[in-house]
């Protein structure tokens, strides 16, 4: 395979990956290459970096799709033996656990002076070790091998050495919560650069067995903005928490652009008149005013039981950081119990904690804490029957199941009537829609019922319901 056809199938990857890369970006990069030393892996990798990635979220997917298509020249192919060397096993002796193997001991000892010392070559020679010794486990099919992280990283353990480093850490120093604090940052740190390590070194031995685009594609993780709000980690949590914001000026931006772009407003007849005393009286050019867009009141019902929480969070933290786009917002939040939010979404007050404060303070759960969609629908328009008006966006989130309770579908219906516009927002893939205690066709057929699964997903509904 020549390097042309690698940097094809790379792009081709990361477009794959959720990056979006065109046509020139790939030329850009192709002369890139000519421009530095191709044998600097490192500044192959910046270079590819600089003309590919446009958002900083993408970096994770792009260092991921690197590592596997310019995985780095080492002298140990996948077959070699690990250097350390296994002395011969008495047949009389007991038999050894996982735990028992004399390469862990040296391994463990190796990692931990580079967690003391924090030197890049001793960790990449570890790295290979552990992978070595540890990383082959039996393949999908009888007589074929493949490779792990979690059989590395358990074996390992690099995270139980972390009280005798400690020790060593603050050895002849003050002893403090800040000095603790700041040298159990400084371990992880290196623990983290140990296992990412370990991940390149599997992936650099995954595609020496069958081939790079395999890998990319069983290797590959979504975009943090393409992370499914029900299934995120809690490092995803953090990540998607971080790009609320940048999300709403993207947004606001975009928002801006399309009013001046859109549609012009009434015939300006005085601007008119004046333009045409250049062309001897006849109005070749006519002048329009601005257009003034019409902002919409916005109310948002969002049920934060426990199994939709993260998206209802992520719904109100993106549409309070775009609240000047809608004249007002209100919100109300509910389990079996209904409360209105909108006092923690004070204008100045940090919204992160606004949400904390909500899942802490808010009245929304009443006898059993389920979600109790029916009797939640009864409770706000009794309790406020003035919310929802001619000019207001009605906007429900929810995956609509009603643990088989009642549905309220005539109170829904009223208030659907009474809005300008009304949108379901459920996180839930559309192919589960109707399972189980699910009424998503039911409610779908009062409202439109819209797939929200993420914050790309999210952020373009937004938009649109703000435009």
């Amino acid at each position: 395979m020549t390097l042309v056809d690698r940097h094809v199938d790379f792009v081709h990857a990361l477009r794959e990956a959720g990056i979006t890369v065109s046509v020139a970006e790939g030329l850009d990069a192709v002369r890139a290459m000519r421009a530095i030393e191709l044998l600097d892996r490192e500044q192959l990798r910046a270079a590819l970096a600089a003309s590919l990635v446009k958002r900083q979220l993408h970096r994770p997917a792009f260092d991921t799709g690197f590592d596997i298509f310019y995985p780095p020249v080492t002298c140990h192919s996948v077959a070699a033996p690990s250097r350390t060397e296994v002395p011969p096993r008495d047949p009389d002796a007991a038999p050894r656990g996982p735990l028992d193997d004399p390469r862990r001991d040296r391994i463990r000892e190796d990692l931990a002076a580079y967690l003391r010392s924090g030197d890049a070559q001793l960790l990449d020679v570890i790295a290979r070790e552990a992978v070595g010794a540890f990383g082959s486990v039996p393949g999908r099919t009888p007589g074929q091998n493949s490779w792990s992280r979690m059989a590395v990283l358990e074996r390992v353990s690099p995270q139980t050495l972390m009280a005798g480093l400690l020790e060593q850490f603050l050895a002849g120093a003050e002893r403090s919560g800040l000095a603790e604090r700041r040298a159990r940052t400084t371990i992880n740190e290196r623990i983290a650069r140990f296992e990412n390590r370990v991940d390149v070194d599997v992936r650099r031995r995954l595609a020496e067995l069958s081939d790079a685009e395999t890998v990319s594609r069983t290797a590959r993780r979504p975009t943090i903005d393409r992370v499914n709000f029900l299934g995120a980690t809690r490092a995803d949590l953090v990540a998607l928490r971080r790009e609320i914001q940048p999300l709403a000026r993207r947004l606001a931006s975009r928002l801006a652009i399309d009013q001046r772009h859109g549609k012009r407003g009434q015939l300006d007849f005085r601007r008119t008149i004046r333009a045409s005393l250049s062309t001897g009286g006849v109005p070749v050019t006519t002048r329009y005013r601005p257009k003034r867009p019409l902002k919409t009141e916005l109310v948002v019902l969002c049920d934060v039981s426990e199994s939709v929480t993260s998206f209802a969070n992520f719904t109100l933290l993106l549409v309070y950081a775009l609240r000047e786009q809608f004249t007002k917002v209100r919100a109300f939040a509910f389990v079996d119990e209904l409360d209105e939010v909108t006092r923690f979404f004070v204008p100045g007050s940090d919204p992160v904690g606004a949400v904390t404060r909500l899942a802490n303070e808010a009245d929304v759960t009443w006898l059993l804490g389920r979600t109790d969609y029916g009797r939640a629908f009864e409770l706000f328009a009794g309790r406020f029957p003035d919310a929802v008006g001619p000019r207001t966006s009605l906007l429900i989130l929810g995956d609509a199941r009603s643990n088989y309770g009642d549905l309220a579908l005539p109170v829904v219906t009223e208030l659907v009537e009474r809005a300008k516009h009304a949108f379901w927002l459920n996180p839930e893939r559309r192919a589960i829609w109707d399972t189980g205690d699910s009424r998503a066709g039911e409610y779908g057929a009062i409202m439109p019922m819209v797939e929200c699964r993420n914050l790309a997903q999210l952020g373009e509904f937004v938009h649109d319901l703000a435009h």
